[in-house]
Formats: structure tokens, sequence, C-alpha cells
């Protein structure tokens, strides 16, 4: 960059941010876009952006209160107005990203206090929600960021919109006289409160979705806003019974609440009995039985039959409505858990194809994928959910797969913060493992006491009725045991094991642990009896199907019996046929393997591990 013939000192980041926007004249660029096109795979704030974009106009002599260069839209983004002769490079593609408005929809408010009625709050939000999205010139917000923030924020429009960031906001209300219904909706500037549409719809009560096409219809021409050239939504079902049942099966499932799942996948039976061409309702049947069935994936022997029920129900769904993003991506999501990497792969992308503004079905394509792909995908799904924690997790995973361990460290201790900022919220797929997984990498990089508090933040901020507490307050029970044995405490480590063999009789690591203690101790019977155990339990594991667990933990049993170069063939073997690509990810920091960290055969593993993981 220069000026008058003089160079101009200017960061790389704020150059290409230049370049950038010279590339794309005129044309609003959006935050989300900014963060994915400059800070590719990698989680980053807004502040981040914002001083970048204050260095680049400092160089550029430009003031964002009388721009001549960079124009500030608020809330959105920036857009390049000076004349410019530069164009994309040849062959060269700039991504689409949403022009519109941002607009949340808040749950409608039931004025006549009718219990039998307060389904229809969120339903009624829900379908306004999706039939916005077929409006050109908007993005909808998803619904359960909306919810969050109405439950941390408090119910004004104002605030529900600052929390995701929303231009606009629908608020609406029904009320029931006799067997007719009322609805009424107005949409919102965040910025003034001010009514920009309004909408009105009375009906018989069984005519909700109609009265629910008629609010959305008076948005679009009080915005004077076009359709997609269709009617106002695609009507899922005309049941509304099977509707009922499959909004409260949602409302259920959103919470990952233990206690509420087998009602979750009792709701979506009933609506899928009601009504056996409702995708939606299978979708949701699929996504409640993969939940129980990932309440189970940690056990040696998961319920294997109820991840294949769950597979089924996701096929069908799509099978009923291909152009449903959510059926695809749930079917993507459930295949990665039955190993079938390619299909899942295939099935995620699909689902981000017919929405690609959707951050879960972001999130989905990330864990469907590894390397460079996940840490990208990753990054969209919290430049579009920045508060969404457990995104942090899934980017650790292949840093630590890498054995980069400083950079899983920072991410990891980017997604700690949001996750403990949320301590008592209700929270969508609420955040488990990054305290845990942290702590991991402490230990592994000498710092045992660091770890310990890790541990013990991930297993105190554990809630009993959450879907993954369990397991991850095992991991960490046995993480402390572990950084105890590090520390010398071996009364403290066998007190953590004997935790997890409480709850988990049958946990491999868990006695692997003990026969570590006896054999340091010269207890070689104990040592033995406790190895035995292990052998069973990782024979269970392979009865399982959880290959890459049994192989791992195989190995760390051949090296306590002093066989390393067995040990390395024993991993070797998993990474030549791994179950699928992020198979034995966290080898860089599990405990059992760091006597091998020294040996030439554990470094060729480690090798091929992150190559694997680019």
């Amino acid at each position: 960059m220069r000026r008058a013939g003089e160079p101009v000192a200017l960061s790389p980041r704020p150059f290409d941010l230049l370049v950038y926007l010279l590339r794309n004249p005129r044309r609003l660029v959006t935050k989300d876009e900014l963060l994915d096109a400059l800070w590719p795979g990698v989680a980053v704030t807004e502040n981040t952006l914002t001083r970048a974009v204050s260095e680049l106009r400092r160089a550029l002599d430009d003031t964002p209160g009388a721009p001549r260069c960079i124009e500030t839209v608020p809330r959105r983004g920036y857009r390049w107005i000076a004349q410019t002769g530069l164009d994309a490079s040849p062959g060269e593609s700039v991504p689409p990203r949403p022009a519109g408005r941002a607009v949340a929809v808040v749950d409608f408010a039931n004025l006549t206090g009718d219990e039998a009625l307060a389904w229809l709050a969120p339903g009624i939000a829900e379908t306004v929600t999706n039939d916005l999205r077929t409006l050109d010139g908007l993005r909808v917000i998803d619904r359960w960021r909306v919810v969050e923030a109405a439950g941390a924020a408090g119910p004004s429009p104002a605030g529900i919109a600052a929390a995701v960031e929303a231009d606009l906001v629908v608020a609406g209300s029904y009320q029931r006289v006799a067997d007719r219904l009322r609805v009424t909706a107005r949409m919102l500037e965040a910025g003034t409160g001010d009514t920009v549409a309004d909408a009105k719809a009375d009906g018989r009560l069984d005519s909700i979705f109609e009265l629910e096409d008629q609010i959305v219809r008076q948005f679009s021409v009080g915005l004077g806003l076009a359709g997609d050239g269709g009617p106002p939504a695609r009507r899922e079902t005309s049941s509304l019974d099977a509707y009922r049942a499959a909004v409260e099966g949602y409302v259920q499932l959103q919470s990952l609440d233990a206690r509420l799942l087998p009602g979750a996948v009792d709701a979506f039976e009933r609506a899928v009995a009601l009504d056996p061409s409702y995708a939606l309702a299978y979708a949701g049947l699929a996504n409640g039985e993969h939940a129980l069935y990932e309440f189970t994936r940690a056990a040696n022997r998961p319920d294997r039959a109820r991840l294949e029920s769950a597979l089924l129900h996701a096929h069908r769904a799509v099978e009923l409505d291909a152009r449903l993003p959510g059926a695809h991506a749930t079917l993507g999501f459930l295949l990665v858990s039955a190993g079938r990497r390619s299909e899942a792969l295939a099935a995620a992308r699909r689902g981000v194809a017919l929405d690609p503004h959707d951050w879960m079905h972001l999130f989905i394509l990330g864990h469907a994928s590894w390397g460079d792909e996940r840490l990208r995908a990753q990054a969209r799904s919290i430049a579009h959910y920045a508060d969404f924690a457990f995104a942090h997790f899934s980017m650790a995973m292949v840093h630590v797969a890498r054995n980069e361990l400083a950079t899983a460290e920072r991410v990891l201790r980017e997604g700690t913060a949001i996750q403990d900022r949320q301590l008592g919220r209700r929270q969508r797929l609420p955040s488990s493992g990054l305290h845990w997984l942290l702590g991991c990498t402490r230990l592994r990089q000498g710092d045992a006491e660091e770890a310990l508090r890790e541990f013990d933040l991930e297993i105190g901020h554990a809630r009993n009725d959450h879907l993954y507490a369990q397991e991850y307050t095992a991991a960490s029970q046995l993480g402390r045991g572990f950084a105890f044995i590090d520390r010398g405490r071996r009364d403290a480590a066998r007190d953590s094991f004997g935790a997890v063999l409480r709850a988990h009789p049958d946990q491999a690591r868990a006695h692997l642990g003990l026969a570590l203690i006896a054999g340091t101790e010269g207890r070689n019977g104990e040592k033995e009896a406790a190895l035995a155990r292990a052998e069973t339990a990782m024979a269970e594991l392979d009865k399982g199907g959880r290959v890459a667990e049994a192989a791992v933990t195989r190995a760390g049993a051949l090296v306590l019996r002093g066989r390393p170069d067995e040990a390395v063939a024993q991993l070797e073997a998993l990474l030549a046929h791994p179950p699928n690509a992020f198979a034995g990810w966290a080898m860089p920091v599990e405990p059992l393997l760091e006597p091998l960290a020294a040996s030439a055969g554990f470094q060729r593993i480690l090798t091929r591990l992150a190559d694997r993981a680019k």
C-alpha cells in the first residue's frame, strides 16, 4: 500500500481486509463473511475485526463519522464506497452472503392464559420463523438462540435483539374466544422500537396453519418483500394434533435434559402416528432417539439398537421431504455416530447447501468432517452463533490430533469462558467437556496443578440432568487420578479411580489406573488383578463396537506390562484401519501413553495422526 508513492505501514490482517473490500465494492460485506474470509478456521471475536477496521481506517485517513472509503452498517458489516478499478482476480469467486436484515421471532404471548393452548406460544413462533425464511431480503435467526436470549435478557424486544444482533424483532400474541383464535403480531425496529409492519388473523383454532400463513403474508406486503415464488410456507402437516405433539417434542428435546428425552420421543411418536407423512416429526424422532443413544455412548456396549432406529427415522424424514435442511443435517449427525463418515459428510453438506446460514447445520458439517474442513465449518458456526461453546471443543479436537497443544488450549479457554458465563442458564446443546479437555492438555504439558483445577471445574459444573454430565464427570475423575499420580499423591489418585468404578464398574481406564498405582507400590498381585479386570472391560468395548477406545486402552495396558513395541503396533494397526477419520485423536494427551513419548515408533504415530488432521 502506498500513498503518493510512499509506503504506508499496514499489518497483514488489515491489508487482507482492504483487498477483500476492494474486490467487493459497494456491496454490504457482513461481519460473518469477513470473519470467515480473514480468519478461516480460527475462532475470533468481533472485537478482532473491529480493531482491523480501525487500523485500516487510520492508514486510509478515513473516519467512521464521515467515511470516504469504508462505510459502517450498524450491527451488520461494512461497505467500500470509494471508486476503485480493482476487480476480483480471474477465477476467484466471492461467496454469496445474505444481504437481508436479521429478524428474530420471540414466543407469542398467551393473553387468555389458557394452559391447554400454552404450546402455541413456541409453536406459532417456530412456524412464523420458518415461513419468514421464504421471503427475500430477510435473514432469520435460529429460534433457540432467541429463546436463550429471552431467558437471559428478559422479554424486552430491544434486549433480545441486542443479544442475537437482530435488526428486526417479531413480537405477537394470541387469545382464544370459544372455538376461535385471534393472532396478532408486529415487526419492530430493534433500535427504535418503531413498528415497520403489523399483522392480524382471526379464525377457528383448527385453522391455525392458515392464520400463521396470513401473518407472514401481511408482513410480506407491509415490508414490500417478495416470496420465493411458492406458497408462504411448505406446510409440514395438516393435522393440528400432530403439530402440537411435534412442538411439545421439540421443546423437550432442545433442553437435552435426560429426564425429558423419553417424553420427547413419545411426543414425536404420537406426531408420526397421527401423520405418517410428517417429515419434520420424523427428524425430531430421530434426534430424540439419538439423544437417548448418546446417553449410553460412554458405556462399553452403547445402545446400538437405539442408534439404528434413529437412523431409520432420519432416512424416512429425507425420503418424505428432500428439501428439508434439518432432515439432511440430522441424518449426517447420526451417521457420524454410526461411523459412516463419507455418508455423514454428504448428508451434512446437503443440509448446509439447502440452508447455508443455519449455525446448527454448520456445526453438524464440522462434526462430520475433520481437519481444515472442520475448522472452517466450526468457525462459520461460531460466527453465526458466538455463544455456542461446544464448537470450540470440536475445533480443539483437531489441534490436539495435530499435537498443537498451545493452540488447542487457546481455543478451549475461549470456549470455557463462554461456557462459564452460561452457568445456570438453559442452553441448546449445553456444553460439557471443555474443562476436561483443557485439563488433559495442561497435564500433558506438565502442569498437573492447573490440570486438577480444570478437572474439578468440569465436575463442579456438571448438571445431573444434562445428557453428557456422567460421561465427562467420569473422564474428569480419571484425569484427576492421573494428575494425582503425577504429583506423587497415590492415595488421592486411588480415590479418584475408585469414584469412577463406583459409578461405572467396568471402566477399563480406571482399572488401568489402579494397576499403575499397584505396580508403583510393588504390589504385583493387585496389579495383575486390575489388569485382568481391564482386559475383560476392553473385550466388552470390542463387542460394543468401540474399536478405537479399545485399541488405545489396550495399548495403555501393554505399556503397563512393559511391552512398548506391542503398544506401538496396536496403535499403528488402529491408524491403518481407522473406524473413522478422527479415531485416536486424543492420543497426544492420553496419560497412559506418556511413557511412549520418547520412542521413535510413537513419534511416527503422532506424525501420521497429525497428517490425517490436516
